[in-house]
């Protein structure tokens, strides 16, 4: 088994479009667990318009899609957390010692140490070039993040 918990801040544009594309990638398979949480997110609120629309346009539906906030529980559950930024990072690995060993950037899978803009409030085609360097991350850094994701 192998599972993944993306985290963002807000729970609505990077993280759940990266948990899509990590599902979309490994053909939804019953042998990965892959979902999304933020630092600050409203609870239950659905992903952005425009996150949907890059997604669909994809072939990805993540309907049915809502927010949470991250939490001690949560995080248990995963054997890798990948963040967006490096202060998702450290507010987890401070708050939350016990799993710090498990939380990475995800831009670590491919050896870098890079945040990944937020695109909230920009147009669609910021939204696109989000979606093309997550999915370059995910490819990319696929081995790595199978690697840390297994049991």
């Amino acid at each position: 088994m192998y599972s993944v918990l993306f985290v963002c801040t807000a729970n609505m544009c990077r993280s759940p479009m990266a948990m899509g594309l990590l599902t979309n990638k490994v053909a939804a398979s019953p042998e990965w667990r892959i979902e999304s949480a933020g630092t600050w997110s409203y609870e239950g609120q659905p992903v952005v318009e425009n996150t949907r629309q890059v997604l669909e346009a994809r072939g990805i539906t993540i309907t049915g899609f809502r927010s949470r906030t991250v939490h001690l529980d949560l995080l248990r559950q995963f054997n890798l957390i990948l963040t967006m930024e490096a202060g998702h990072k450290e507010a987890l690995e401070i708050e939350f010692p016990s799993i710090a060993n498990r939380v990475y950037l995800l831009s670590e899978m491919v050896g870098e140490h890079n945040d990944i803009p937020d695109p909230i409030g920009q147009p669609i085609d910021e939204f696109e070039k989000l979606a093309g360097e997550l999915e370059q991350m995910i490819d990319q850094g696929f081995e790595r993040i199978q690697e840390l994701a297994r049991d």
